[in-house]
């Protein structure tokens, strides 16, 4: 699976695939994977992009905006950042980002995120 997305995700940053291919492609069900609840241990490589299928929610960890912490909850972090609603569904983009000095907290769309000092591992969201 793993080596499957960073496949698409070699031609979605080289602009090789239209908008419309892109969605077709994840929407498999075999190509595009439910998003874990945190990005812990998948952030090691700085540039890595994974496809997942997330769940807005408006409980569970989160700190930063924009760019979260690496064991921030996706699906609140989706809503918290106007990408979702809170149970509504969608593929997104999440994408492994150098981590700032720190992250800011913010209150957005009914979710409340967290502000931290520095860690190790940031990402960010994106709709497809």
């Amino acid at each position: 699976m793993k080596v499957v997305q960073e496949l698409i995700a070699y031609f979605d940053q080289g602009g090789k695939l239209s908008r419309r291919q892109l969605r077709r492609l994840l929407e498999q069900h075999s190509v595009a994977t439910d998003a874990p609840t945190s990005m812990r241990g998948l952030c090691d490589k700085v540039g890595a992009v994974f496809y997942f299928r997330v769940t807005g929610v408006t409980e569970g960890q989160l700190w930063g905006t924009d760019i979260y912490s690496g064991d921030s909850t996706i699906g609140a972090a989706a809503v918290h950042a106007g990408l979702l609603k809170p149970e509504e569904t969608k593929l997104l983009r999440v994408t492994v980002v150098p981590p700032p000095e720190k992250f800011p907290g913010t209150v957005r769309n009914g979710v409340t995120s967290t502000p931290y000092g520095a860690y190790p591992h940031a990402w960010r969201l994106s709709a497809i």
